[in-house]
């Protein structure tokens, strides 16, 4: 009796929980297509000027056009992002995402004691685009490629500065890096964002820096700056005459930094579901890739599990540069 009894009572149970669902499943449908009822904020965590704020006004500009809502770009500098970081973890308006970076998510984690948010704080929703650094020197400096460079600064160890937008920062690692592939010593300098570095470096204040692509090119292209090597695989169409770090004498060096968006994690699944698709769709957008082409950024666009893999790649990746070159943060 009591056998028959309970199992009466859980087919009613199921019976009332299914004509519920089936009840409330428009309802569900509707919630996740209202979404996002406001603008999306995409956080910077860096000064505008810089390949990042070029990558994200590049997809946002696109994932406006089918989100239904605006998607609009807040630069917030500080910490080397750790501040911005930190901020949208935190967040709980549901509308705020972040470009990640390869100093926020591979070198903060290994360069500070402690950093104020963890990987499983986000949800890595795709790898947006990966801007190869391009290496230049203010065209005072007498040499036109890598090797009269690294000639230049072996003869006067310790003279030359390099500048970039902080302590961890890509231009950070990418010219630390290449300091150990060339065995100079060049000072480094570190600033607040690229924007104020570049003010120093088209002024002479600086001898030196590497940077992402798309915020030198107009500066190449007018005399302002000379590029002496790229960090990429192959030669860039953008700079045809501009040979490779690699076929200046260093075999298999390569130097790229790499923007990807993230949500906070605490987001409904049917959000980043949504964010995911609208964001690939986006970044694989001839529009997008038109615009990152220009300045000679690869559009990516994988998926979320792609990106999360990715991150845990690089991580491993820089782990031994960072210790190595016993990059420090600012103030440290």
């Amino acid at each position: 009796m009591t056998d028959a009894f309970s199992s009466l009572t859980r087919r009613q149970w199921l019976a009332t929980s299914g004509a519920v669902a089936l009840a409330t499943s428009p309802w569900l449908a509707r919630a996740q297509a209202d979404w996002p009822t406001k603008p999306l904020r995409l956080v910077v965590p860096f000064a505008p000027g810089g390949s990042s704020e070029i990558v994200a006004r590049a997809v946002a500009g696109e994932m406006a056009k089918t989100m239904g809502q605006n998607v609009f770009v807040d630069n917030k500098p500080g910490a080397a992002g750790n501040i911005a970081m930190q901020e949208v973890a935190n967040s709980t308006d549901g509308h705020t995402l972040i470009l990640g970076h390869i100093g926020t998510m591979a070198v903060n984690p290994y360069i500070f004691a402690k950093v104020p948010y963890e990987m499983k704080d986000f949800i890595p929703i795709t790898l947006v685009s990966k801007v190869p650094s391009l290496y230049v020197v203010h065209p005072d400096l007498p040499v036109k490629n890598l090797t009269e460079f690294v000639a230049y600064a072996k003869a006067r160890p310790g003279q030359l500065n390099y500048g970039s937008a902080g302590n961890g920062s890509a231009g950070h690692l990418a010219f630390e890096y290449l300091k150990m592939a060339t065995g100079i010593f060049v000072v480094h300098v570190p600033y607040r964002g690229t924007g104020p570095m570049l003010t120093d470096l088209l002024s002479g204040r600086l001898q030196a820096a590497a940077v992402g692509a798309p915020a030198l090119l107009q500066f190449i292209k007018a005399g302002k700056l000379r590029c002496i090597a790229t960090g990429s695989a192959q030669r860039l169409p953008q700079l045809p005459d501009v040979p490779t770090v690699a076929e200046q004498g260093f075999k298999g060096f390569e130097m790229t930094q790499w923007y990807g968006l993230l949500v906070p994690a605490k987001w409904p699944k049917a959000h980043v579901a949504k964010i995911e698709a609208e964001a690939i769709r986006a970044t694989r957008s001839a529009a997008v890739k038109d615009k990152l082409a220009q300045d000679t950024a690869l559009a990516v666009g994988n998926t979320g599990a792609e990106f999360d893999a990715f991150i845990k790649a690089e991580q491993a990746r820089w782990k031994p540069v960072i210790a190595r070159a016993q990059i420090k943060p600012d103030g440290v």
